[in-house]
């Protein structure tokens, strides 16, 4: 078995048995998105350190970026899917993501806050932190941008944000389960969990959202939906704008192709320093 943890740096015997973590890859300007995002937990005072799970080829410069910003920098070994050439992801980049398995094994915290690295934090979420064990949090995903072209949902219309609009045609069987975007989630590092998951995903064929759909797959009994303030994906904001819930948006995933030409409303509110 691939060691979970090369080596871990920044950790205390005081740190807290919470933590914010987030995912970073290569040499890129990701990086840059992950300094905002630790900029965004400190600037609304989140009490927990942000632990940034990295992989080898992420630059010592980089590295050095985010211990200055008061993370808690994690080397982790790389995950790949079992080998199929013949799955499509709908980003080739997506493969890498899951790596993000490996934060299952960070077992001496007791809970943790996932956020990938293109998300930012407009106000305290501590209180996440609160909610009972046991379950998996996160956020409904929308099925209506063109990134999903090639499933039933997008093809006929239906998506789980506004189910009504599109009814799932009854000749099709049951609507499929709910499925959440893994951009931020709530859950519970495991040294059981992680070898679970591992252990499923030796036999489970990847498919073209990789890590998500796996991860949909693995806690679909134990998911709980959370309001879309949590995780706000952009596309809401043209797609679904009823369901958003403007003057209380927590978090603002930019993960839309749209994402550089739209607003989040009151610029001064959301400016981030």
């Amino acid at each position: 078995m691939s060691t979970i943890i090369s080596k871990m740096d920044g950790v205390s015997s005081n740190s807290s048995k919470r933590a914010y973590v987030t995912f970073l890859a290569g040499n890129g300007d990701y990086v840059k998105g992950v300094v905002g995002l630790a900029k965004g937990l400190r600037k609304v005072k989140s009490a927990y350190p942000l632990v940034v799970a990295i992989l080898d080829d992420v630059p010592e410069e980089h590295r050095q970026i985010l211990r200055s910003q008061g993370c808690i920098v994690r080397l982790i070994d790389p995950v790949y899917p079992p080998n199929n050439t013949q799955t499509q992801f709908a980003m080739a980049y997506y493969v890498i993501n899951y790596s993000k398995l490996r934060i299952w094994g960070f077992e001496e915290y007791e809970k943790m806050v996932y956020l990938d690295g293109d998300i930012q934090v407009f106000e305290n979420i501590d209180h996440l932190f609160e909610w009972p064990n046991g379950y998996f949090y996160a956020v409904m995903d929308c099925f209506c941008e063109k990134v999903w072209n090639f499933s039933t949902q997008y093809k006929i219309g239906y998506c789980q944000q506004c189910p009504e609009r599109v009814p799932w045609p009854a000749e099709s069987g049951s609507p499929p389960p709910l499925y959440f975007n893994a951009g931020m989630f709530v859950s519970e590092p495991s040294l059981v969990t992680y070898h679970n998951l591992m252990e499923a995903l030796e036999t489970t064929p990847p498919t073209a959202f990789a890590e998500q759909d796996f991860l949909n797959m693995f806690f679909k009994d134990i998911y709980k939906p959370i309001p879309n303030v949590y995780n706000l994906v952009l596309a809401m904001l043209w797609r679904h704008p009823e369901n958003v819930d403007f003057d209380n948006i927590k978090v603002a995933h930019y993960c839309a192709a749209k994402s550089k030409d739209r607003s989040l409303g009151d610029s001064q509110e959301r400016k981030r320093t």
